[in-house]
């Protein structure tokens, strides 16, 4: 039996040797597997030493980061200058320049900031070693599908070694590079001290640089005080902190903050019912951030205090000003109310508005239609120097008056040619065209503002001192040589010309505008500079200025600028001005209390339509001071009346002097006969 099964065996042996057998690959077969395989080992061998090599150089690279890397409080503090905050003249701020910065580290600030910031920008920021491979690829992914760059896959960590050592753009080289220096920081600080870097380096709009700032900026509060709808929409500037900061849009910025809300939710940093109470409640901006207001008065006061303490100032400073909000408000609304019924819509037309009080403070400013907070921008009211056109007369008439003129004296309005060698006949025009008075007083030629009797006034005058009258009112910028000086065909601001003006109601005595009171050192209130009035300067007399006052209500009160005239009878003074082909139109006039110019034209010298200086410039200046008097008592003009002229006594005719000296004759002879010669 046993060698019947050994048979079997065996055969069942050689039968399944003859099944192993295959036939021998051919030569291509046997070629392509060498060649394979031999391209495998060297792709091997080449990756290994490649690898090596890399991690060779991210170990240098790292190491050469690692040296480089500042100090910790360094690092915090990322400002070359330092930031101004400027308050207004009851000590509230009202608007911020330079670099905004508060130095803060991730264990002070609110916690729900850290979560928001952690949701938002790099959600495994404490597990991974700086480089979060999970969130670059899903990154590559989306931007490889959108065949762009539309989302970030750097984790906190290379954002704050993008602030530390690149610029902003995005290249491949700076992604490279972003990894050792994102080992390094690994390396060298703790997850919280880099968190910290972070917070305080970010730029979140606005000019505030890092969360300290921005919360102060937008809120009023510090980082450790906001409450979950606060911290995102703080933590949803770090994407794009222009378009979503919420002094710009704030629905935007909102929206942006749910959505954040949501990612705090979703990852577990907060409950559902604090979620549904941060949308329902979301973050609104603090009353200095959402008045957006005086942004134009804070650009003029930096740039009129000195550089090393303002523009470039190297630590944090004050600024106290005479910024008056109410009268921001006011001068705002006031303008708006009429442009918004008067123009036609779609209208690019600009204006600028400057609002003093007599002694050259200048309490609110308008740049232009659409100056807000933001800085920089374009300031009708203090850099645009345009023709002032009929605005200058009240400086002829000053001169005139300071020479011994008086209101009732009288002028010629009648056709005038002048020759002005090498231009030749010069002949002035009325608004009018070709209606004349003839002759006519001061103040009638002021109030009607007649061109051919101002000009026979300053040639009567003189034009020397009609321009040194101007210019010791406070006009600086160079002024016209001839005849048509007294037409105002000189340049200057609305600034200036509201500060000469403030010099007519100050009674002759010229005024500095100014807004600077106090610059002093925010850390500890030390005062670094004062500011204040300038020098008094009398200019002209009481007596010339009073006269010109009352002159100047006669303007308002019956003459070009009647559009100006306010509720309940309260005394004002002005002159309205209109430029050649109408490119500028100006009201500038005063009550007791206040000084206020109003400038309108295009930016382009685009001729004004139907516009003078006695239409909507008046009127704006009636509803701005309309709101600014509001509530105010009545106060009278210090004006003087002029005396008006006594009548002549009527000629005597030559038969009645006759008998009157007859009869004189005839009482003495009968006195000498009866009493006799002494």
């Amino acid at each position: 039996m046993f060698t019947k099964i050994e048979s079997r065996t065996n055969k069942g042996m050689a039968q399944a040797g003859k099944r192993k057998r295959k036939p021998r690959p051919g030569l291509i077969r046997r070629t392509l597997r060498g060649f394979v395989g031999g391209a495998l080992r060297v792709i091997w061998w080449i990756g290994i030493r490649t690898a090596v090599l890399a991690a060779a150089v991210l170990a240098v690279a790292t190491a050469y980061y690692a040296s480089r890397i500042p100090d910790i409080d360094e690092l915090l503090d990322p400002r070359e200058g330092g930031s101004v905050t400027l308050l207004d003249a009851s000590g509230e701020t009202f608007a911020w320049r330079g670099q905004q910065l508060g130095i803060t580290t991730a264990e002070r600030v609110s916690p729900h900031l850290v979560n928001a910031v952690i949701a938002t920008e790099d959600r495994r920021f404490y597990w991974h070693f700086g480089i979060d491979v999970q969130g670059t690829l899903r990154a590559l992914l989306v931007n490889l599908k959108a065949g762009q760059t539309v989302q970030g896959g750097s984790s906190i960590t290379q954002q704050v070694a993008k602030l530390v050592w690149f610029d902003n753009t995005r290249t491949l080289e700076r992604k490279i590079k972003e990894v050792p220096a994102a080992l390094a920081l690994e390396w060298k600080f703790s997850k919280n001290e880099i968190l910290s870097i972070y917070l305080n380096r970010a730029y979140l709009g606005s000019g505030a640089t890092g969360f300290e700032a921005a919360a102060e900026r937008y809120f009023g509060k510090t980082a450790a005080e906001v409450n979950p709808a606060e911290a995102a929409m703080l933590a949803g500037l770090l994407r794009a902190p222009s378009r979503f900061a919420p002094t710009g849009d704030l629905a935007r910025a909102q929206s942006r903050a749910t959505t954040i809300v949501g990612l705090m939710e979703e990852q577990g940093y907060l409950t559902k019912a604090q979620a549904e109470a941060a949308r329902q409640h979301p973050a609104v901006l603090s009353a200095a951030a959402a008045a957006r207001a005086g942004g134009s008065f804070a650009d003029w006061v930096m740039s009129s205090g000195p550089e090393f303490l303002t523009r470039k100032t190297t630590e944090d400073v004050e600024v106290l000003t005479t910024f008056d909000p109410r009268i921001q408000r006011a001068a705002e609304a006031g303008m708006a109310s009429v442009f918004g019924s008067k123009l036609k819509a779609g209208s690019n037309v600009q204006a600028a508005v400057v609002v003093m009080s007599p002694d050259g403070a200048v309490r609110a400013m308008i740049g232009g239609r659409d100056f807000g907070a933001g800085e920089g921008q374009f300031n009708r009211a203090t850099q645009a120097r345009r023709q002032t056109g009929s605005l200058f007369k009240p400086f002829v008439f000053a001169a005139a008056l300071q020479a011994g003129a008086s209101p009732y004296d009288r002028v010629l309005d009648a056709p005038l040619s002048l020759y002005i060698p090498g231009s030749g006949e010069w002949t002035p025009e009325n608004y009018t065209r070709g209606q004349y008075r003839g002759e006519i007083t001061l103040t009638q030629a002021l109030a009607h503002s007649i061109n051919t009797a101002t000009v026979r006034l300053s040639e009567a005058t003189g034009r020397e001192r009609v321009r040194a009258i101007a210019q010791d009112f406070g006009l600086g910028g160079p002024m016209a040589e001839g005849p048509a000086l007294a037409l105002g065909v000189s340049e200057a601001t609305l600034l200036e010309m509201t500060g000469a003006y403030g010099g007519f109601l100050n009674q002759g005595v010229r005024v500095t505008p100014y807004g600077l009171t106090e610059l002093r050192r925010k850390s500890d209130g030390t005062p670094l500079m004062r500011g204040g009035p300038g020098q008094r300067v009398r200019v002209i007399d009481e007596r010339a200025a009073g006269e010109l006052i009352w002159m100047m209500r006669q303007v308002v009160e019956g003459g070009t600028g009647t559009r100006a005239q306010l509720p309940g009878g309260r005394p004002a003074a002005g002159k309205t001005g209109t430029t050649q082909a109408a490119r500028d139109a100006w009201f500038v006039g005063f009550t007791a209390d206040y000084v206020t110019g109003v400038w309108m034209g295009y930016d382009d010298n685009t001729p004004l339509t139907g516009t003078t200086g006695g239409g909507l410039p008046a009127e704006v200046w009636g509803e701005i001071m309309a709101r600014i008097e509001d509530g105010l008592p009545v106060s009278p003009l210090p004006e003087r009346a002029p005396v008006p002229p006594v009548a002549a006594a009527p000629a005597v005719p030559a038969q009645v002097e006759s008998v009157q000296a007859a009869v004189r004759n005839a009482v003495q002879s009968v006195i000498q006969g009866l009493f006799g010669r002494n």
